[in-house]
């Protein structure tokens, strides 16, 4: 609080009367990424407003400070409104408009226009199974402290492994694991977009992305467009917005977990930068929580704008992290802390990605042509449990690093009413992993005869491949412009699996429909086949200096959907939707005869064993989802879900999987309160995640050697957990001073303190001095386990979480 005094104070002499700010961008053709000229840009309910230039910006000035909707309008064009656009002192308020062509060209822009015809040709590529998020609902969504896979959670069919009391941010989308997600930065794909990331997996424990850097999100849980490859269950498309063209500005953000800084402004007339970075100093946080971990991280983010002539531009992107993951002696040795210690591995790792985009506008069109390399290195060690020797003896060393070159090349056109797309990519793959890790322990009798012999991971690869594919997309209004019909056809290869470079293995279409019954109400269904290349700790995995997955297939998904939307006024949007997924090619393990999908996530990696490619699984269930958007004091959602997800092992059974939550309920309430006071809260549910109990005699063979216990795959997923419940609210209060704003927030997670149901944990009872492990017989423990006293600790706490920050944008 001393801080914040002193900021106040030292703010004082840049404060006026009245607190004005700015509201700049462009507005461009949806199709042809042309610039539009003379296009009206008006805040609605004030008398404020201006034109488009030759160029297609525009800029309003001396905006009293505050929330609005902006219009914008132009002859043969849909209106577009953008919702809850927070104008302050501080920075200039970045807005890019893309307009879709109208069904009547005639139609007077005065008049608010068929907004389901515009939805219809805006989106015709993907109709439904569609959500949005703008930058100001990403900013201030409670308990989401600045992260994106955290709010996220609010829209529909989205769970993450944090319901099931894992606290992650792995993200499953209506009932599939969270490798099958994709993500883009402005057409650029990204593989991780969080710290502590699961090797062969996509989730972690926080989110590495700026939200300062996001004009805005759009997640696909279905008809994917064919230009995007291995999504099974979504694909984000994360646009950033470019940099203040005006002045040197940016924002500092102080919480009690990070400190974080964002930089921008022009290069030259032509060339604008952003730039951030991070440091977390959660070691100190869990520190003084007593926990034993040390969690920190940095990452880093920039984007470089630069328009080489008026058809033709540059955008340089980059985002990084450093994270690491040690440990501390705690000062009370609780069984909860020994646990932790002994189970979970050192944990260090960075990664990167960074690319140049290059866009041309062409005749009736564009192409983009991006170029990219990103990289993830992860070192995880652990070491036995059991005290019987002083030196150390691992358990876990693993060493291994994901290297891919990409270039992507598209071409986009929009000629007589058809919307059409082809083009190509390519990527150069390596992956090395040098890794031992303790399966199981050997075990022997009091006689020295062999009960159980030792089961063990233990190779180096180094893999080097190709991979490349070929879309088209093409799109089409009929019937006066009711009927959108779009078709896109995707084949991928690859030089690394025996089947890999044939076309037709892969060939996947896909049809979307989307039919405007009235002109607020629509029905939309589509189909699609989809491919995914196993991860690469399925294909890098060896014995014996064999590659043993080879013979792996791209794993396959068919979804079904079908679903209505509902558009009564401009703000409000009601959709429901129903779907099915039919998996077919997942990976199995011919170690334990279970699916991949029901491996769950956690710290550390998966995959790194011996599959085989004829596992099967299904998804299934409905949505219902409401939207309101800001158009006076409050905006809300709320979202309901119903999935079903089940997996089959070598067995041909199908099971509940790692991600059957069955019911997920979300929602999120906003209010702008009187003297730039804002109130938000947001609420979860989910049913209670899918569980294995112990098996008893082999997790006491082997806990002293691993630290954990061993799941009994007989009764894969025979139990569940209690459901998931959390209620996160978030207030914020603004000031407005000359050029500069003050955010003070108050984020509290958990306010309730509900408790988080989690997962059991296996672990030995300590002795009472806690220089080892409690016996039976007060012997030391033995080899196989036989004299140890175990314990099931139970996992089901629950912390409220406060968090207080400020956020000083100048």
């Amino acid at each position: 609080m001393k801080l914040l005094s002193f900021l106040l104070l030292a703010m004082l002499p840049f404060i006026t009367v009245a607190q004005t700010g700015i509201i700049t961008g462009t507005v461009r053709d949806r199709n042809t990424q042309e610039p539009l000229i003379g296009v009206s840009v008006q805040l609605v309910g004030a008398q404020l407003g201006t034109v488009s230039n030759e160029s297609g910006a525009f800029r309003i000035d001396n905006i009293p400070v505050g929330s609005y909707t902006v219009q914008s309008s132009y002859v043969g064009y849909e209106t577009l409104s953008k919702f809850n656009i927070n104008v302050t002192a501080g920075n200039v308020q970045i807005l890019n408009f893309e307009l879709a062509p109208a069904a009547s060209q005639l139609q007077q822009v005065e008049v608010v226009a068929n907004r389901r015809t515009s939805a219809a040709v805006a989106d015709i590529v993907t109709p439904l199974s569609v959500q949005s998020l703008s930058t100001e609902e990403i900013r201030s969504n409670p308990g989401g402290n600045f992260d994106i896979s955290k709010v996220v959670q609010v829209l529909p069919g989205v769970a993450t492994n944090g319901t099931g009391g894992g606290s992650r941010n792995d993200l499953i989308i209506r009932g599939g694991a969270p490798s099958e997600n994709v993500y883009y930065l402005d057409g650029i794909e990204i593989p991780l977009i969080n710290h502590f990331t699961t090797q062969g997996s996509s989730g972690g424990a926080t989110g590495i992305l700026n939200v300062s850097f996001i004009e805005d999100l759009k997640v696909s849980s279905s008809a994917f467009d064919a230009r995007y490859d291995n999504a099974l269950s979504s694909v984000f498309e994360f646009r950033q917005r470019y940099g203040n063209p005006e002045r040197f500005s940016g924002n500092v953000r102080l919480s009690g977990s990070e400190f974080a800084t964002t930089l921008e402004g022009p290069i030259s007339p032509k060339t604008t930068y952003l730039v951030s970075a991070r440091r977390s100093y959660l070691q100190f946080l869990f520190k003084l929580l007593d926990l034993p971990i040390r969690p920190n991280y940095w990452d880093f983010q920039y984007k470089v704008d630069h328009k080489i002539d008026s058809k033709t531009s540059l955008s340089f992107i980059g985002v990084g992290a450093i994270d690491e993951f040690s440990f501390g002696v705690p000062r009370n040795s609780t069984p909860e802390n020994e646990y932790i210690l002994r189970s979970i591995p050192y944990n260090n790792q960075w990664n990167y990605t960074t690319g140049v985009a290059l866009k041309r506008l062409v005749q009736d069109g564009y192409v983009n042509l991006a170029l990219s390399r990103n990289a993830f290195d992860i070192d995880l060690e652990k070491s036995e449990a059991a005290e019987r020797v002083n030196e150390k003896v691992l358990t876990l060393k693993s060493q291994s690093r994901e290297t891919e070159h990409k270039l992507r090349l598209d071409v986009n056109k929009y000629r007589n009413g058809f919307k059409y797309a082809y083009g190509v990519t390519g990527q150069h793959v390596q992956f090395t992993n040098d890794i031992f890790s303790l399966v199981r322990q050997e075990v022997r009798d009091e006689s020295g005869n062999l009960v159980q012999p030792a089961l063990t991971v233990d190779y180096n690869t180094d893999l080097s491949f190709f991979r490349y594919g070929a879309f088209g997309q093409v799109s089409k209004s009929v019937l006066d412009n009711r009927l959108g019909l779009s078709f896109g056809l995707r084949t991928d290869m690859n030089t690394f699996t025996e089947e890999g470079q044939n076309p037709l293995n892969t060939l996947s279409p896909r049809l979307s429909l989307s039919y405007i019954v009235t002109d607020k109400w629509s029905v939309n269904a589509s189909s699609g086949i989809y491919y995914k290349l196993p991860t690469y700790t399925v294909l890098g995995y060896q014995e014996n200096g064999a590659y043993l997955n080879k013979e792996a297939d791209y794993i396959r998904s068919i979804h079904y959907v079908l679903g209505t939307e509902f558009l009564p006024r401009q703000d409000l949007r009601f959709t429901l939707e129903g779907f099915y997924k039919d998996y077919g090619n997942y990976p199995v393990s011919l170690r334990d005869g279970i699916s991949l999908a029901n491996q769950g996530g956690d710290f550390g990696s998966i995959g790194n064993e011996a599959v085989s490619t004829n596992g099967k699984g299904r998804a299934y269930g409905a949505e219902f989802y409401v939207q309101k958007k800001l158009t006076g004091t409050v905006f809300s959602v709320l979202s309901y879900t119903y999935v079903i997800s089940e997996f089959a092992g070598t067995d041909g059974r199908y099971v509940s999987s790692a991600w059957d939550y069955r019911h997920l309920v979300s929602g999120l309430l906003g209010k702008k309160l009187p003297r730039n006071w804002e109130f938000g809260a947001k609420y979860r549910y989910a049913g209670g995640a899918p569980s294995t109990p112990f098996d008893l005699e082999a997790s006491r063979r082997n806990y002293a050697s691993l630290g954990v216990g061993i799941l009994d795959y007989e009764r894969l997923n025979t139990e569940r957990l209690r459901p998931f419940s959390q209620l996160d609210v978030r207030i914020d209060k603004k000031w407005n001073f000359n050029r500069i704003t003050l955010d003070l927030f108050l984020d509290i997670a958990n306010v309730l303190a509900s408790n988080t149901p989690g997962f059991d944990r296996y672990t030995f009872q300590r002795n009472e001095d806690n220089t080892g492990f409690a016996t039976t017989d007060g012997s030391p423990l033995r080899l196989d386990g036989s004299n140890a006293i175990p314990v099931v600790l139970k996992n089901d706490d629950g912390n409220l979480v406060p968090t207080l920050g400020f956020i000083v944008e100048f």
